[in-house]
């Protein structure tokens, strides 16, 4: 029986440097995978240059300049809008049923500014006064269909889980008052609710 020759190691692949190419290429690829806010691109450039300093033991520091530059570059294209990001994301988040407050706390945690949050929901609460709506109860009806709550659940079940209902809008945020009104709402068969 013959050994077969042991495979020799190979070398590790050094980690190519940080070039503003490259992160103008990552920069581009994150742009249009998701939609981003001003501070999430820069987030994410950030994390891309610790990761590779980390490899190349350099410091990360040195390419701030850098990453500020092509964050700069993508907003002033218009590829990065924090008023359009945060008008898309809350009314995708309303649509799922998010309250003003919960919808206020994950815009922030995405780097949009506070006020900028701010004039979105006056913006939406004069859309709402137009058209004869209000996006809160909206947002809380919504919630309540998803998780199936109040009239959203079994008949037989309404009673015994009223208070976990209530409890379970509390904590996403819709007032008492509000979260009372849809967990006590009575169930109607042609639309699903009696308004």
């Amino acid at each position: 029986m013959s050994r077969e020759a042991e495979p020799t190691p190979r070398a590790a692949k050094p980690t190519p440097p940080i070039t503003a190419a490259y992160l103008e290429r990552v920069a581009l690829q994150y742009l249009e995978r998701y939609s981003a806010s001003v501070a999430m691109l820069r987030q994410t450039l950030e994390r891309r240059v610790a990761k590779r300093c980390r490899l190349r033991d350099e410091d990360p520091a040195a390419f701030a300049e850098t990453v500020a530059a092509i964050v700069e570059r993508a907003r002033s294209s218009g590829l990065v809008d924090d008023a359009r990001f945060t008008a898309a994301r809350a009314a995708t988040l309303r649509r799922r049923g998010a309250s003003a407050r919960g919808l206020s706390a994950k815009l922030a945690a995405k780097g949009v500014d506070r006020t900028l949050i701010a004039e979105t929901l006056e913006t939406e609460r004069d859309r709402g006064e137009e058209e004869g709506t209000d996006a809160e109860e909206v947002a809380a009806r919504a919630y309540a269909k998803r998780r199936r709550l109040g009239p959203f659940r079994r008949p037989d079940l309404r009673a015994a889980h009223r208070d976990k209902d209530l409890a379970s809008m509390a904590r996403a945020g819709f007032s008492y008052g509000l979260a009372k009104t849809i967990v006590d709402e009575e169930v109607n068969a042609e639309d699903g609710l009696d308004r």
